[in-house]
């Protein structure tokens, strides 16, 4: 199974470039047909985790995906899956 991860640790600070990257990874696994996307916000005080949550949370963003995960171990990793319908 494949699986695509996206790092935000580099650019934490960088608001529209983090969006810009969320949007680019969803696109890219849709065009692939990847079935996981790892999204790694990091541990830290949780900010840029729920603003990537947010993002996620959007009605267009959230019709693009079949569910969300958030790991319950490393509450620093959220995990996106998608569902494909017919073949690849």
């Amino acid at each position: 199974m494949a699986k695509l991860t996206l790092d935000l640790h580099p650019i934490f600070n960088r608001g529209a470039q983090i969006e810009q990257e969320l949007e680019r990874v969803i696109d890219e696994a849709e065009r692939k047909r990847v079935a996981t996307v790892e999204i790694i916000p990091g541990k830290g005080s949780g900010q840029l985790k729920k603003r990537v949550l947010r993002f996620l949370d959007r009605n267009e963003i959230k019709q693009r995906y079949h569910r969300l995960d958030k790991d319950r171990d490393n509450h620093g990793r959220v995990f996106v899956y998608f569902r494909f319908k017919g073949k690849q």
